[in-house]
């Protein structure tokens, strides 16, 4: 075994060592106490945290993934710098700082709420469409060209199956930075799991605040996991084997 699999296998022990030390911790003092004496109560603020990643990374997908397409177009590639600058407004403010802005327009609740999540999530998807979109070998687009086929069928038969790992990458990553940040939606009255995240803040009481952030953190584990399994079906199997040749030989 070389030096670096001795350092990863190590560091994964250390993490599960933590992880079940972790919730020997939580079960033996009772911590998901909330959960247990008001089920009702926790499927509907999961229901709404699931309803405000839904839509807000739903609607950041319609929209960063074929604007990231057209800007990657020729005709349109003047306009990247513009568009690529006005997202990323949405990360350079913070995500607080987005919120206040959406509740200004919108006042206090669930729409406000959706719309600064919305906000945030459309920079690592639009980021990566156009990054994975400008990786793509140019010499099989010629070659695609040659062979006779139609901008929009090198863009689906070529671009799209080699880029597909960068675009998942940046869903990916959108939809957990979702999931973590719909926890402040509780300041505006969006509702979600942040309800008992903040008021175990507030009432210095865990028993709130580990029923509410550790559903949090398995939620974000289990769609990446989801979304790993997407890029798994949707990455060709040749792009799947070069890019893990790759890693292997850094």
């Amino acid at each position: 075994m070389d030096k670096k699999k001795l350092i990863a296998l190590i560091v994964k022990a250390l993490f599960w060592i933590f992880i079940i030390a972790f919730f020997w911790w939580v079960f033996s003092n009772q911590m998901f106490s909330k959960i247990v004496e008001n089920p009702d109560k926790f499927l509907s603020l999961l229901q709404q945290h699931l309803t405000l990643v839904g839509i807000s990374a739903g609607i950041a997908i319609l929209t960063a993934f074929p604007l990231g397409v057209l800007i990657t177009r020729p005709r349109f590639r003047k306009s990247e710098w513009w568009i690529v600058n006005i997202a990323n407004l949405g990360q350079t403010i913070p995500s607080l700082a987005v919120l206040a802005l959406a509740m200004g327009f919108l006042g206090i609740g669930i729409k406000a709420a959706i719309v600064a999540l919305y906000i945030y999530s459309l920079l690592p998807i639009l980021q990566n469409t156009i990054a994975g979109l400008d990786s793509v070998d140019p010499a099989a687009k010629d070659a695609a060209k040659g062979m006779g086929l139609t901008p929009i069928q090198i863009l689906l038969k070529i671009e799209l199956p080699s880029a597909a790992y960068s675009i998942i990458a940046g869903i990916r990553t959108a939809v957990i930075l979702n999931i973590g940040t719909a926890a402040l939606a509780y300041l505006i009255g969006g509702g979600g799991l942040g309800v008992w995240i903040f008021t175990g803040i507030q009432l210095f009481d865990n028993s709130f605040l580990i029923s509410g952030a550790v559903p949090v953190t398995i939620l974000a584990v289990l769609v990446d996991y989801i979304f790993r399994g997407i890029q798994f079906l949707l990455v060709p199997k040749g792009l799947r084997l070069a890019r893990a040749a790759a890693i292997d030989s850094i």
